[in-house]
């Protein structure tokens, strides 16, 4: 067997019997060790840079003389790179409130003296079974994290980079609470004066909800650019959304979100907001909130939309977000949307970040976001 097995026990006769019993059994691959002090430097403890030594097992004596086996036992899983090595303790003690001191000093059993060879190796191999699993679940944890972290490169490669024209400022700035998340945007010229803008909130998060975003992420372009029309977009992305409804899932999926056409030559905002917080717009030092629409988007096969249309003159500056901002404040605020219309009405506030940390100088751990955060800024240069 290709199992590697410590023993370390003071007693070079009980040493003996559990050698012989191993090698009997097909376990060849032994270290015998005679203190606790052997076992650390074995496992090169008092080394922290140095890599891990491969061990399959612990047979430990509980009581050894200097370092007993107790609290050999937690300094050993107390090192992060044998935090899942399993120990088992060999011991002449049977007395059950000191068996049960060991087991939570993090052993995952024990075997009495004298040695009984059947209970012995009946023991070991179910502690090897639980190792197996165990390192097969690690394994299947660090490809799982693999494809997350590739999700989330992907994820955050298809978000729209700024846009800086002579009419027209778009941006946006974007944090997610978790490794993937379900906020979207997206932004693209339709013509030479408009520019069709796009934020949404996928219910959810994890592999599923992202992958409903890339979903409709491929819809958007060509829905956006082709048809254009707010109420027409809304329900070409409903009808899209709709699609994926499964009537015997317990879990249907949805999304929130605000469509915006931008036209800089005729000096217009038409938008549908579909369930999302609404946006705010600043339009000639008139305060404008982005409320007309529809319900949330993928729930009905066919839904009703109303289209929102805002005249400017002298320019405008709208502020889309998800309710993860809105929340964020209403915790050191209470009326979010009120600290959000005063701090875009501050001159000079048309880029994100300075916007955002306006609102809230520290994100420290203890008033970070708890959800996504995502908020999209377009001003107009007239």
């Amino acid at each position: 067997m290709a199992m590697k097995i410590a023993v370390v026990d003071d007693n070079q006769t009980n040493l003996m019997i559990i050698e012989k019993i191993l090698r009997k059994a097909g376990y060849n691959r032994l270290v015998l060790l005679t203190s606790a002090k052997e076992l650390y430097q074995c496992l090169q403890l008092d080394a922290a840079d140095a890599e891990e030594v491969q061990f399959d097992l612990i047979l430990m004596d509980l009581m050894m003389p200097e370092i007993d086996g107790m609290e050999a036992c937690r300094t050993v899983l107390a090192d992060e790179r044998y935090s899942d090595l399993p120990i088992i303790f060999v011991t002449a003690m049977g007395d059950s409130n000191k068996m049960a001191e060991a087991m939570d000093a993090g052993a995952l059993d024990y075997v009495l003296k004298p040695i009984n060879k059947v209970e012995l190796l009946a023991r070991i191999r179910s502690v090897l079974r639980l190792k197996q699993e165990k390192d097969l679940r690690k394994e299947r944890d660090k490809r799982l994290q693999y494809e997350l972290d590739l999700a989330k490169q992907v994820q955050g490669s298809i978000l729209s980079d700024p846009i800086e024209e002579e009419d027209v400022t778009i941006s946006a700035i974007y944090k997610p609470s978790f490794e993937l998340a379900g906020d979207l945007y997206a932004w693209y010229p339709i013509s030479e004066h408009r520019y069709g803008v796009i934020l949404l909130d996928m219910m959810g998060h994890g592999i599923s909800s992202s992958l409903v975003c890339m979903y409709i992420y491929s819809a958007l372009k060509d829905t956006i650019t082709g048809i254009s029309d707010p109420e027409k977009v809304m329900k070409e992305l409903n009808r899209r959304m709709y699609q994926l409804q499964m009537p015997d899932h317990l879990i249907n999926y949805y999304f929130t979100a605000i469509y915006l056409v931008l036209d800089t030559e005729k000096q217009t905002i038409e938008y549908v907001n579909a369930g999302h917080p609404a946006g705010i717009a600043i339009v000639d030092d008139e305060v404008k909130l982005l409320t007309e629409g529809c319900c949330a988007l993928g729930f009905f096969e066919d839904i009703d939309v109303t289209k929102g249309v805002i005249p400017y003159k002298r320019g405008a500056r709208t502020l889309l977000f998800t309710d993860g901002l809105s929340e964020w404040l209403e915790e050191d605020y209470g009326d979010a949307i009120a600290r959000l219309i005063s701090t875009l009405q501050e001159k000079d506030m048309d880029n994100p970040d300075s916007f955002l940390h306006q609102l809230q100088p520290s994100m420290e751990p203890h008033n970070a976001p708890k959800d996504d955060l995502c908020l999209v800024m377009i001003s107009t240069n007239v």
